[in-house]
Parts: structure tokens; sequence; C-alpha cells
């Protein structure tokens, strides 16, 4: 199983586009502004290219777990020590690879696994934070509907061309 590094990349994106649709004005921008107490003008002063580029590696960083939770073979390949031991690995490591190597490497597989992982990941996360810093429901859905989103379209990606 080689990884598709281009796959790996452009999953990446994903939290930058799904971002730029949330957080817009016309969709939830204006309620995650209101409960930010953000005006435009606060927004202007940020540094972009250090947001979107930090954003952008801290995806990257998503990515790789995103592999080894929507893609099952990552496991198999694990107990043998990793990629540099597959060459060495007993022959019934090969036979169940022959087997189930393409096992569930679908999108709408990944994307279940995406969502679950939104759901009882990052919502969980973004909950925590959201209470012990009194933000309020709103707030904690915004943020947390992105994730879900964000990672199901991301384990998607990842399960079906990584």
């Amino acid at each position: 199983m080689e990884i598709n590094f281009i796959a790996l990349f452009g999953a990446a994106l994903v939290s930058l586009v799904v971002g730029f649709i949330w957080y817009h004005p016309k969709t939830f921008g204006t309620i995650w502004m209101k409960e930010n107490n953000f005006t435009e003008e606060d927004l202007k002063k940020g540094n972009m290219l250090k947001i979107f580029g930090l954003t952008y590696i801290f995806s990257l960083m998503i990515t790789m777990i995103l592999m080894s939770l929507t893609i099952h073979q990552s496991g198999a390949i694990s107990m043998v020590g990793g990629p540099p031991m597959l060459n060495s690995a007993k022959p019934s490591f090969h036979a169940f690879m022959a087997d189930y190597g393409m096992a569930y490497r679908t999108f709408k597989h990944g994307a279940l696994h995406g969502f679950i992982s939104g759901l009882f990941f990052a919502f969980p996360i973004v909950g925590i934070n959201g209470l012990f810093e009194r933000k309020s429901w709103k707030y904690i859905l915004v943020h947390a509907g992105f994730w879900i989103v964000t990672l199901t379209l991301m384990g998607g990606i990842i399960c079906a061309y990584a």
C-alpha cells in the first residue's frame, strides 16, 4: 500500500475551503463574529499568511491521523512493523493484503469514519473548550459543525485516494 501524498495535501486544503464557506457572512460567519465579539475591522488585523499557513500545516497533521482512522489496512501494516518491514513480512500478511488490501477503500467509508471522528472527537474537544471559556452553545455548535463537515470530507478523500 503506497501513500498518495497528493491526496493528503489535497485533503488538507479541505479545512480552508470549508472554512471559507462555513464562516462566510451568508452562512455562519455572522453568528461566529457575534459570538466572538469580532468586528470586520478586528478580522482585518490578523496576519493572513500566518493564519492560513499554520492552518494548512495543522490540517496536514490531521490528515496523517485520519489516514490511520479511515484506512483499515494501516493497522495490518503497523502489525508487521510499518512500511520498512513489508518485504520481510510473513506470507500470511501478503495473502491478507492480496485478499483485503483494497477493502473499504471508498469515499463513503472514509466519510463515515471522518464523521464519527468529528462527532466523537472534535465535537467534545470544542465543547469542553467552549464550556471552560464560557462560550455559548451557538459558538460550540458552529465550530463543532465545521469540524464534523471538514473531517467527513477529509476522511472521504483520504480513504478513497490516499
